[in-house]
């Protein structure tokens, strides 16, 4: 490996444009903010360094998988890179490390960045996720003391809605990339007088030519071997200090390099992609952690357990690994849960291990015959997100729930002779925490709010029958809570010494004044009152049955003056309820 003469940037995002960079399967994808672009073309305007690279010289076939550089970065839509047709391909350069600056040099001249506005959904349209190229600002130049990030060269990234108004004009914000038109000095002259440019925004649009296309800034190692598993190790150990690559990155980097007949970048994303898909945000670590999970004595998450001999395992049993955490998280959403309500993703890794190793995973979700399993399964889920137990260490508190499994992971059988149920019991007994459910810990459920994560695990706890499989449920008040508005609500008309209840949201917009309701059911409620809505269908609503179905306490006026006894009656209801299901 040799220290090699600089080149331009200019050089540099040709060779990638050119297909003459590559990126190797080992690296991980782009990850860089729009911020972080900018302050890198910053650096370079002020003649900082940027750290050297290190480029493998790569020739002939070497068997394997290179993929193309991003040019048009697309938030959550385009942010996979392509693979490279390195077929006949007799000379390339891998880049081994400096591909987040490479990446963001090449998107800042040659192509764009995309990301959602705020406030906007997730549509694949200009609206919510606008087209943005990098601009520079040629009117000033900023103060760095001033500017929190330090910036003297006012670099941002806009929309081209934004590009087309009248104000922003070539000599006030210069689009970067056009500065590959103004390569000869000649060309660039010209421009210059054509615009009018004052001293200032002339001067600051040669300092950009003269980074661009005179200084040589790309200093770079070059390795010439050609051994894959060299190149792997160099790959690991630069990315070992400083800002390192996270562990799943490293691990994926191993799997990629062992994987013979399979693709595990394209494979592991797609399973990204897809549980993503059914409304949940996992990463390649979930993945990874339920690998080390379903074979491995071991499942914290170091390099060091992810070998070459179980890399070559997890491919060899890519396929039905792949499909168990698919069929356990389309379980998850059966039971009501979204990405914002899963609050820990780990809780999801014991119910994936026991469907896989059962080799039930495929029609768990609609047999008819793993009904109970699965009311089971969802009520643990309920009870263990309520009782936050994967918080914190969930490393000990996974491998204390795989013992309810099996006694030794490399041993025999990965499940116990004699499981038919999914073992909630042996489970709870190898949790070495403090599950107890204590008066304190009650009173703190209580006042969980109706858009608190916790609220629909509570919800879905106390009101089991909902049809969460098809999603036809609304978590809502009972006494409406427009009725609490501070602007409407008359505190004359009621007695000072209950005055609490309706101005507290403690009470009026927790679970004490929550229920869980058929969506039908509650498109019929809206906002009306509790008592009218009870009496408009009394033969349905005003029984003991539906009372009872509702956690709406009896013997209790429902009138909206009467809610202190209402919400002290309905709080002992729901108190005693939870005691007995958290037990």
């Amino acid at each position: 490996m040799s220290f090699q003469t600089p080149i331009t940037i200019y050089e540099a995002t040709e060779n990638i444009k050119e297909g003459k960079y590559l990126l190797p399967a080992i690296q991980r994808e782009f990850t860089w903010q729009s911020n972080k672009i900018e302050w890198l073309f910053d650096s370079l305007m002020r003649g900082y360094p940027i750290s050297s690279f290190l480029f493998w010289n790569v020739e002939g076939e070497s068997g394997y998988k290179f993929y193309d550089f991003l040019t048009n970065y697309r938030e959550r839509y385009n942010i996979h890179n392509a693979d490279a047709n390195v077929e006949g391909t007799d000379n390339f350069t891998a880049i081994l490390d400096g591909q987040q600056r490479l990446t963001s040099l090449h998107i800042g001249l040659r192509g764009s960045f995309a990301y959602k506005e705020k406030g906007r959904h997730w549509n694949n349209d200009e609206w919510s996720i606008p087209t943005r190229r990098l601009y520079l600002n040629l009117t000033k130049k900023l103060d760095d003391q001033e500017e929190e990030d330090g910036r003297v060269y006012e670099f941002s990234f806009l929309a081209d809605s934004i590009t087309n108004r009248e104000d922003i004009t070539d000599d006030s914000w210069f689009r970067v990339g056009k500065i590959l038109e103004l390569k000869n000095f000649s060309t660039f002259n010209r421009y210059v007088t054509e615009k009018e440019l004052d001293n200032l925004a002339a001067d600051i649009l040669a300092r950009l030519q003269e980074v661009i296309f005179t200084e040589r800034s790309i200093n770079y190692f070059l390795e010439k071997e050609q051994d894959l598993h060299k190149a792997l190790n160099i790959f690991i150990r630069i990315n070992s200090g400083g800002q390192p690559l996270n562990f799943s990155d490293l691990i994926m980097s191993i799997a990629i390099a062992n994987w013979k007949t399979k693709d595990a970048r394209k494979e592991i994303h797609a399973l990204v992609d897809r549980v993503q898909d059914i409304g949940f945000s996992i990463s390649k670590d979930l993945i990874f952690k339920t690998y080390l999970y379903l074979y491995s004595s071991d499942i914290r998450f170091k390099v060091t357990n992810f070998t070459t001999e179980n890399a070559e395992n997890f491919e060899e049993d890519w396929e039905n690994i792949r499909d168990a955490i698919q069929k356990t998280f389309e379980l998850v959403r059966s039971f009501g849960y979204n990405d914002f309500t899963l609050t820990s993703k780990n809780a999801v890794i014991p119910i994936i291990y026991y469907l896989y190793h059962q080799n039930i995973y495929k029609g768990f979700k609609e047999r008819t015959k793993h009904k109970s399993d699965r009311e089971i399964i969802k009520k643990w889920l309920h009870v263990m997100t309520i009782k936050r137990i994967f918080g914190g260490q969930s490393d000990g508190t996974l491998s204390q729930i795989r013992k309810a499994f099996t006694e030794d992971i490399t041993k025999g059988d990965k499940m116990y002779t004699g499981i038919a149920l999914f073992p909630t019991e042996a489970i709870n007994g190898k949790i070495k925490r403090d599950t107890s459910v204590g008066g304190e810990f009650i009173e703190d459920l209580l006042i969980t709010q109706k858009d608190d994560r916790y609220a629909f695990p509570l919800l879905a706890l106390l009101f089991p029958n909902m049809d969460y499989v098809n999603n036809e449920f609304h978590k809502d008040h009972l006494h409406p809570i427009s009725s609490f508005d501070p602007k409407k609500l008359d505190l004359n008309e009621i007695q000072e010494s209950n005055h609490k209840y309706y101005s507290s949201k403690e009470w009026n917009n927790s679970i004490i004044n929550l229920q869980m309701l058929d969506s039908n059911e509650n498109m019929s409620k809206q906002d009306k009152p509790l008592k009218e809505w009870i009496e408009d269908e009394p033969e349905i609503r005003n029984t003991a049955a539906f009372r009872a179905r509702c956690l709406i306490p009896e013997q209790v006026s429902l009138e909206f003056l009467n809610f202190g006894e209402f919400a002290e009656k309905r709080k002992e209801l729901i108190s005693t309820k939870l005691k007995e299901l958290l037990k």
